[in-house]
């Protein structure tokens, strides 16, 4: 992510040492020489993930399903592409409150197949459907319950910390965070949580291989350790 991301990394960082601004540009990590990702879906097209490995990519998230019933019509694709790259890869699943867990974990099951050397599953979670904060809570442990139970993997929780502390409420640090904040020095992080491992800083991030925007996203740790997941 060198086109956007890290080119005005350095100058960014000096800023904030000295005092001068406490937000970010759109598009900008707050970190030089870390562990940089993407997260995709069938909005980016058709990736060209070759391009994608050469532009210092560390890690991918490929959205899978949503639901009770649907696929992303790019996730096969890219899932087996960014693994010919070389691209440590994960899988999301986009969670709707007004349908039940177990068939949504089910589907995710279904379609992905974790393989050895694969980023945890994950479970994104920003709509309510009308549903109470006890009713999503309830369901999204269940979805994690069940499909760390299938996968021997224990899942990711994508979050927003207003929209989490708002609508759910509920403590859950036992599943590592992923929580996206744009243009901060620091995402806030929602209640329950005292650390994030992914952070997803930027949904305007320029990538070789990639047209328009793709959200950016930095590990919370090193290259090894990111492998350690």
């Amino acid at each position: 992510m060198k086109i956007t991301a890290f080119a005005r990394a350095a100058a960014v960082v000096g800023a904030l040492l000295l005092g001068a601004c406490d937000t970010v540009p759109t598009g900008t990590s707050p970190f030089t020489d870390q562990v940089e990702g993407i997260d995709v879906s069938h909005w980016q097209g058709t990736i060209d993930w070759n391009a994608v490995a050469a532009d210092r990519v560390d890690f991918a998230f490929i959205k899978a399903t949503e639901g009770g019933d649907y696929t992303d019509p790019r996730f096969a694709a890219n899932w087996t592409a960014s693994a010919r790259a070389g691209i440590p890869r994960g899988a999301y699943h986009f969670y709707r409150p007004q349908t039940d867990a177990a068939v949504q974990a089910d589907l995710f099951l279904r379609v992905v197949q974790p393989q050895a050397g694969d980023l945890p599953p994950v479970l994104d979670v920003e709509v309510t459907d009308g549903r109470s904060a006890q009713a999503i809570a309830a369901g999204v442990r269940t979805w994690m319950q069940r499909v760390e139970q299938a996968t021997g993997r224990r899942p990711i929780l994508y979050v927003r910390a207003g929209f989490w502390n708002q609508n759910v409420g509920a403590a859950m640090p036992e599943y590592p965070l992923w929580v996206a904040h744009y243009d901060v020095v620091e995402p806030a992080i929602p209640a329950g949580w005292s650390r994030w491992t992914f952070w997803q800083y930027s949904q305007t991030g320029r990538v070789a291989g990639i047209t328009g925007d793709v959200d950016l996203n930095h590990f919370a740790g090193t290259r090894q350790e990111l492998r350690g997941l």
